[in-house]
């Protein structure tokens, strides 16, 4: 396959998990603001902290507030980030390689990207962004079900779970990371009825909640969801689960081009690292630089993946 290929392969498919993630983002913000509490901007500053757009968020508005940031993160053409673009982005890409993706993965691309804007202004405009997010997440699935179910096991499908899981394994260690961070050293209760309803938040921001309950019956402890969330190999959006999707997929490319790359063996020793690791020792060395190592240790996999295979070529 040639390098450009891959690399809007790649592309297309982290930035449908990109704008879904985004939305995602946005639907824990949003309801934590509606929490009986205090601190609208700082939970939208999170947001945008997770979603990596705080400083160009900040560069253009002096103001954070629902409507200013929920517009930025969804319709802003100029953020890279926001939904509008991740749409666009994945659609030129797929419009690009037309010939290797379906007509079912290309008409629920299209078909999101064409609809998204009307509804986006119209929910804003109506308050009506929960029945928003549910859609954006239901086009993704719609895109996510079509790629599983008709495109053929090779090179182009696994270039495509590469951009998939990865973008999956930033998203949770970015807000895993800046949710623990802030909440858990500020509240010497955690546990209380706030607490436990931001957490409850957090997990249904992930499609969680209830395989949470599943495992832990407990009440919600911050220590119990990171555990979920980065070391569970069942919890498909776990880091380790998406790990361990990264390593098949580099698996399958070796396989069909007769090479092991080193990206492959980063990506081994990760899923490895991952696997040996517990919450306690985590915590006791930091979560926070456990996260911010797996945040960077993905973004060189992801540079060292574009290089071995040339996606700039």
């Amino acid at each position: 396959m040639l390098g450009r290929t891959a690399n809007d392969l790649f592309w297309m498919a982290r930035y449908m998990e990109r704008a879904e993630n985004i939305a995602r983002l946005l639907e824990v913000g949003h309801r934590l603001t509606l929490l009986p509490h205090e601190g609208g901007s700082a939970e939208w500053r999170s947001t945008l902290r997770s979603a990596g757009s705080e400083a160009g968020y900040l560069a253009r508005h002096s103001v954070i507030d629902t409507r200013t940031v929920v517009d930025y993160m969804l319709l802003d053409r100029d953020n890279p980030s926001s939904v509008l673009s991740c749409l666009a982005t994945a659609r030129r890409n797929a419009r690009a390689q037309r010939t290797a993706v379906t007509r079912d993965m290309w008409e629920a691309l299209n078909s999101a990207w064409m609809e998204f804007p009307a509804r986006a202004a119209a929910a804003i405009n109506a308050t009506a962004l929960p029945d928003l997010f549910d859609w954006i997440r239901d086009r993704s699935a719609l895109f996510r079900g079509a790629l599983l179910n008709t495109i053929l096991r090779n090179d182009t499908f696994w270039f495509t779970q590469l951009g998939t899981f990865l973008e999956r394994v930033d998203n949770t260690a970015r807000i895993l990371d800046v949710k623990y961070y802030i909440l858990l050293p500020e509240n010497e209760l955690v546990g209380g009825g706030v607490d436990s309803a931001q957490w409850a938040a957090i997990l249904r921001s992930v499609s969680a909640h209830r395989s949470f309950r599943w495992v832990y019956r407990d009440a919600f402890k911050p220590w119990h969801i990171a555990d979920f969330l980065m070391l569970n190999p069942q919890m498909p959006r776990s880091l380790r689960s998406s790990y361990g999707e990264i390593v098949l997929a580099l698996q399958g490319l070796a396989c069909a081009y007769d090479t092991t790359p080193p990206c492959l063996t980063m990506a081994e020793d990760t899923l490895g690292h991952l696997t040996v690791s517990n919450m306690t020792r985590i915590l006791q060395s930091g979560l926070h630089d456990f996260l911010q190592n797996v945040i960077v240790g993905n973004n060189r996999l992801a540079n060292e993946i574009a290089t071995e295979y040339h996606f700039n070529g």
